[in-house]
């Protein structure tokens, strides 16, 4: 009983407890993205989800395989923008005006490849439609083509690890 009155007591005095803790800007986000992006030569993954949205959650789920990772993130800086929520708290200010500089809104996930100045290399729009979390065969494929414009050292056995892993996902 002590303790939930401490909690009470606590709540009362400070009710800013209670508030979630804000969201980085996408600009900060992108900033220290860059600033990594510079210092290892690599260029940078940025993909636009929400918590509604169930292929952002295969994407994320995707990106940390272990056995994904560690080659992903051997070309790319990975970074998740929060847009297009119902609580607002939850997106990373500015991301909405990076979605649509950079190709979208055309669902969810919408992904872009950026250098290290933050310069778009390629977006996940083939022909006009976002593949989204890629699952059909031409969407592998643009995916993979993708990862090519922007990571051109990226090597052969690396893009079929993914490759691979995209055409027959494991079961969660």
């Amino acid at each position: 009983m002590k303790s939930i009155n401490l909690f009470l007591a606590t709540l009362v005095l400070n009710p800013i407890a209670l508030v979630a803790k804000e969201q980085p800007s996408a600009n900060e986000i992108l900033t220290s993205a860059k600033a990594k992006a510079s210092a290892e030569k690599k260029a940078i993954f940025v993909h636009f989800g929400a918590s509604w949205c169930g292929y952002c959650k295969k994407l994320d789920a995707f990106l940390e395989r272990p056995d994904i990772k560690p080659v992903f993130e051997k070309y790319f800086v990975p970074v998740t923008l929060v847009v297009q929520e119902k609580n607002k708290s939850l997106e990373n200010a500015g991301a909405d005006a990076l979605l649509k500089k950079w190709g979208g809104p055309a669902g969810l996930p919408y992904s872009s490849f950026l250098d290290a100045d933050g310069r778009m290399i390629v977006n996940s729009k083939k022909d006009g439609e976002n593949i989204g979390y890629p699952v059909q065969p031409q969407e592998i494929d643009w995916f993979v083509q993708m990862m090519k414009k922007a990571a051109p050292n990226i090597s052969s056995e690396d893009l079929k690890t993914i490759e691979t892993a995209l055409k027959s996902p494991k079961k969660t």
